[in-house]
């Protein structure tokens, strides 16, 4: 049985090196700054999801000024619309496949928008990056919001309580206490977030940005070769995700002996 696998296939791949290098360049930005998109949106997310805000309170009182036992003004006055939107968002993106999501940003939303055509260190094309940025963005802070929510959870209540006897503000407490802590507390599920989407940004590669598997299918189609390149493409991915994982286990150890101390 002849072997699918061929030594002299990967001399076919050499002359497409830079391919791959790109690739993985382009596979590192997407991760950082979708992980940036993603925290900024699961921040918001997740303050949405906190928020007191009950605009038809006033709905749930009878004419004596009590609280309504029940019915549909009762109801009303505890509807909070910014954590049902919040709550909307989140169970949508995360009830439909990620490719989904690309293709409908792709192809309907920036459909819409004149992305300039530039290219980024002169092979990125810009006009693909952003919208898988975007999408794998949107994506990422939906998963992140439920682990800032937890996180910010975490903090004990009792702090809250001496920031307002020191006169602090909802925000400036949120801003210096809350938020630095909770931070500390979800920082490693942050990083492994980043691990996620450097292999979840393959899928970018269906709308023509030029990751790792773009270089896989650039090489396939020039060298009629696929099974060394997809080897080529598990390696790289291998040496990304791997020490990354190692890392953040290491810093990860590290904050809780400093928090046992």
């Amino acid at each position: 049985m002849e072997s699918f696998i061929k030594l002299e296939n990967f001399s076919k791949i050499t002359p497409y090196a830079e391919l791959f290098w790109q690739g993985t360049l382009v596979t590192l930005l997407l991760a950082l700054f979708t992980v940036v998109i993603g925290f900024c949106l699961a921040l918001i997310l997740a303050l949405m999801r906190m928020s007191s805000l009950r605009p038809f309170r006033a709905l749930g009182l009878d004419g004596n000024g009590h609280l309504r036992s029940g019915g549909f003004l009762a109801k009303l006055s505890r509807f909070n619309p910014l954590s049902f939107l919040a709550t909307a968002y989140v169970e949508i993106i995360r009830s439909t496949p990620v490719i989904v999501q690309v293709f409908i940003i792709y192809y309907g939303v920036f459909s819409l928008i004149d992305v300039p055509g530039i290219r980024l260190f002169g092979f990125i094309r810009f006009d693909r990056f952003l919208p898988g940025v975007v999408a794998l963005g949107m994506n990422s802070g939906a998963y992140l919001c439920e682990i800032i929510r937890a996180g910010i959870q975490s903090v004990d209540s009792g702090q809250t309580e001496a920031a307002r006897s020191l006169g602090l503000s909802q925000k400036q407490n949120l801003r210096y206490i809350v938020l630095p802590q909770a931070l500390k507390n979800i920082l490693p599920a942050i990083a492994n977030e980043f691990v996620v989407i450097i292999k979840e940004s393959a899928i970018t590669y269906t709308i023509g940005v030029q990751d790792i598997m773009s270089a896989v299918n650039a090489v396939k189609g020039a060298a009629f070769v696929i099974t060394e390149p997809l080897l080529v493409a598990t390696a790289i991915y291998f040496c990304l995700c791997f020490p990354t994982s190692k890392l953040i286990a290491y810093f990860e150890r590290r904050m809780r002996r400093g928090d046992t101390r």
